[in-house]
């Protein structure tokens, strides 16, 4: 197979969202999905690429996670099990509800988890104790981001880290639980449509799983106040952007 010349772009996107997954917990697919679709890739190719890459970068994430000491193993099961079960429904049977409608509320709900996040990195909320619910969360979580709404990172590792969840083992624990998550999620379409767009995979592949231990060590050592303050600067910058995308949307019809 000749190697296209944007084969080296497709290494640095990987490389690139993997680093902001793996230390923020959240945002590969967003961040890969963004810069591959500004390339002007179509949305059909960028999907399945991504979704197909996702399955071995959450694993060696996971492991990397795991191996630096990041993963808090009850956590992991309370999250991952029903992570799983709500993936597998939404890849199964709830597709169908109109994405236009969720998404907008999936970005309200980000845009609260942001503000509590960076008040709790200033210092001004304190943790409520004891994080309740966590096996609707991953269901929920699952469920969203089986279901186009891209919420796995983004509503798992917001909502446990505004719920009083430490940084790096709430991370950690996310990024080893999503592999379960994305596999079941992505087996049905991997089986269906087989293994497509070789390049754009193996490229996103080979970077991020450069980076996925460069990321495990990277969210261990960084103070948890700066990790808080960036991953609420990225959710609040997230759902604002698509917030005013769907509020000029709709002003255009």
């Amino acid at each position: 197979m000749e190697l296209s010349s944007e084969f080296w772009w497709f290494i640095l996107i990987g490389l690139g969202a993997q680093l902001v997954d793996g230390a923020l917990g959240m945002a590969f697919g967003l961040v890969s999905s963004s810069v591959l679709l500004s390339m002007g890739l179509p949305p059909a190719q960028v999907s399945a690429s991504v979704h197909t890459a996702e399955v071995f970068t959450t694993g060696a994430s996971g492991v990397s996670h795991l191996m630096a000491g990041n993963v808090d193993r009850g956590l992991f099961f309370r999250l991952a099990i029903p992570g799983a079960i709500g993936g597998a429904v939404g890849a199964y049977g709830l597709t169908q509800l109109p994405g236009d409608i969720i998404r907008p509320l999936i970005y309200l709900y980000l845009l609260v988890l942001a503000i509590v996040i960076l008040l709790r990195a200033a210092g001004r909320l304190m943790p409520k104790g004891d994080i309740k619910r966590v096996p609707l969360l991953g269901a929920i979580a699952g469920f969203l981001d089986a279901s186009g709404g891209g919420g796995w990172g983004p509503v798992a590792t917001s909502t446990l880290l505004a719920r009083g969840g430490q940084a790096r083992t709430t991370i950690g624990t996310v990024n080893a639980a999503e592999f379960v998550v994305t596999l079941t999620v992505s087996a049905t379409f991997l089986l269906s449509m087989g293994l497509q767009h070789l390049q754009i995979v193996a490229g996103l592949l080979i970077g991020g799983m450069m980076a996925a231990p460069l990321a495990a060590v990277l969210v261990k050592r960084v103070k948890e106040r700066w990790v808080l303050v960036a991953v609420g600067v990225l959710v609040l910058a997230i759902s604002l952007y698509q917030i005013g995308h769907t509020l000029f949307g709709l002003l255009q019809r």
